[in-house]
C-alpha cells in the first residue's frame, strides 16, 4: 500500500481537527490487546500493527474518520480499552486504529438503563448508577479498564451473569452504529438487529453508542466457601445457582491451586481447599452456611456489605481474571472457554480430571444462558504445545464438553460465533470488507 495516505492523515487534510498519531509508541501500544492470554495467539499476533491511530473525540470524527478510510481503502480496527483476550483489537492488515476511548459521555441513566457513548468506563458507569441507585446487571472483571463498547462488541457474560444472563439475553437495549461507506450511515438499532453487532469484533459496523440495562442498586456480602475438593465446591455452587431465594450476582468454583496464586487473598483462604466466590445478598448468611455444611464445607472468609467497592473483591479473581493471575504465578499458563452439559457436568468432570490432573485445572462459572443454568468453566490449562492443547481440546469435546476457543481471532469460532445474519450485515454495512478484516471466517 502506498504510504501517501501516511502523509495526507498527518496533516490532517479533510479530518478537521480528529487527532492522528503515526509515532511508533503509539501505534503499538494501540495495536495490541490481552491477546498474549493465549500462546497460540501470542506467535501469530505480536508482530502484528496499524499504520496509524485515529482518535475521535465525537461521532462526526468517527463519521469523518471512517469516509476518510473508506476513499482510502485503508482497514479500520475499532479498540476501546483493549482488554479483550482473542485479538479482537489487532489490526491483522495494517491500516487505522480507531480509538474511541475519547467517546466517554454518559449521556442518560433512566429507570433500569443507562445509555452511554462506548468509551465510557464501565468502572465509572458502575460507580455513577451505584450513585443513584441501581447497577450494572453484568458486566467483565476487568471492568475498571473496560469500556461499555468495548464489552458489548467484545464479550459476552461476566458478574452478574449468574442472575442475568449475557449480553443476548436482554442486556443490551439498543445503540447506535456508523457503516463504512463512502457516506457512512447512522444506524440506531434495537430488538433482534442488536444481534447482528453484539460481539461483532467491529466487524458490522463501528458502534459509537449504546444502551445498557441495569438492575436496584445492592451492597452485596462476599463470602469463600471452602470444600476438601472441587466436586463437592462445584455441587454447593449449583446448589447456590439453583436457590432462587438467594440474590447473587456470583457462583464461582475454583479448584486448588488456584487460590494459591491469588496472593491479595493469601491471609484469609486455607491451604490445600477448593472454593466458591460467590457475591449474595447479605441475608443469605445462615442458608450458605447451611448449603455448605451439606457438601462437606464450611465459609472462611465473609467481606461484609458496607465494604463492597471500597477494596479488592472477590470478583477480581473470577472471570479472567483467574487465568491472569495463574499467568502471574507462572506465564505457562493459558485457558480454555467450556461449556459443560448441565445434566452431566460432573461425569465430564471426573472424565477431564481423570485424564488430565493438574494439567488442566478448574474453574467454573455458574451462569444462566437463554434462561438456563450452565456450568460454564474458564480451565486453566498448563501450556506445552499446541499440539497438546489441541488434543486437550478436541478430548473435551469428544465427551459433550463444548469449547469455545480462545486461542483463535475468528469469529466463527471463538465467542458465540458469526451468525449467518452477522454475514450477510457486514456485506451490507462493509462493502469493500475494509472493517477489521479477516476476523470472520
Amino acid at each position: 500500500m502506498s504510504q501517501a495516505w501516511k502523509i495526507e492523515a498527518e496533516a490532517g487534510a479533510g479530518l478537521g481537527g480528529l487527532p492522528v498519531y503515526t509515532d511508533e509508541s503509539t501505534v503499538e501500544k494501540l495495536s495490541k490487546d490481552f491477546y498474549w492470554y493465549s500462546p497460540v495467539l501470542d506467535r501469530k499476533l505480536k508482530h502484528k500493527k496499524a499504520d496509524a491511530v485515529f482518535a475521535p473525540q465525537n461521532e462526526g470524527e468517527v463519521e469523518a474518520a471512517l469516509a476518510f478510510a473508506y476513499r482510502h481503502r485503508i482497514p479500520v480496527t475499532v479498540r476501546g480499552a483493549g482488554t479483550g483476550n482473542y485479538g479482537q483489537a489487532i489490526p491483522l492488515e495494517g491500516g487505522i486504529v480507531l480509538d474511541l476511548s475519547g467517546l466517554d459521555r454518559i449521556l442518560e441513566i433512566g429507570e433500569d438503563f443507562a445509555r452511554v457513548q462506548c468509551g465510557v468506563k464501565l468502572g465509572a458507569l458502575e460507580k455513577k448508577a451505584r450513585e443513584e441507585g441501581q447497577e450494572l446487571r453484568i458486566y467483565p472483571s476487568t471492568y475498571a479498564k473496560a469500556t461499555a463498547g468495548g464489552f458489548v462488541c467484545g464479550g459476552s457474560g461476566g458478574v452478574g451473569s449468574i442472575t442475568w444472563g449475557n449480553l443476548w439475553d436482554g442486556n443490551v437495549r439498543g445503540a447506535v452504529v456508523y457503516t463504512m461507506e463512502e457516506r457512512p450511515r447512522r444506524l440506531e438499532i434495537e430488538g433482534a438487529d442488536l444481534f447482528d453487532y453484539i460481539h461483532n469484533y467491529g466487524t458490522t459496523g463501528i458502534m459509537t453508542e449504546v444502551v445498557l440495562a441495569l438492575a436496584p442498586k445492592r451492597d452485596w456480602m462476599q463470602t469463600v466457601a471452602e470444600f476438601g475438593d472441587l466436586e463437592s465446591a462445584v455441587r454447593f455452587g449449583e446448589a447456590l445457582a439453583r436457590d432462587g431465594g438467594i440474590p447473587k450476582r456470583l457462583v464461582t468454583p475454583i479448584e486448588w491451586p488456584l487460590p494459591s496464586f491469588f496472593l491479595p487473598l493469601k491471609k484469609a483462604l486455607s491451604p490445600d481447599r477448593s472454593v466458591v466466590f460467590a457475591e449474595t445478598d447479605e441475608s443469605s448468611l445462615p442458608r450458605l452456611k447451611r448449603l455448605a455444611a451439606e457438601y462437606g464445607g464450611g465459609i472462611g472468609h465473609i467481606i461484609p456489605p458496607e465494604k463492597y467497592r471500597k477494596s479488592i473483591g472477590l470478583s477480581d479473581f473470577t472471570w479472567n481474571h483467574t487465568t491472569l493471575w495463574a499467568l502471574k504465578a507462572d506465564p505457562a499458563y493459558t485457558y480454555l472457554q467450556a461449556g459443560f452439559s448441565p445434566d452431566r457436568y460432573l461425569e465430564q468432570l471426573r472424565t477431564l480430571k481423570g485424564m488430565f490432573g493438574d494439567e488442566l485445572l478448574m474453574h467454573f462459572e455458574w451462569v444462566l444462558g437463554g434462561g438456563r443454568l450452565l456450568p460454564n468453566g474458564l480451565p486453566v490449562v498448563r501450556f506445552t504445545t499446541e499440539e497438546r492443547l489441541y488434543y486437550i481440546i478436541e478430548t473435551c469435546r469428544s465427551i459433550g464438553v463444548e469449547i469455545y476457543d480462545p486461542h483463535t481471532w475468528l469469529l466463527d469460532n471463538g465467542g458465540r460465533g458469526a451468525v449467518p445474519g452477522m454475514r450477510l450485515r457486514k456485506k451490507l454495512n462493509d462493502p469493500l470488507g475494509l472493517l477489521n478484516p479477516g476476523k470472520i471466517g
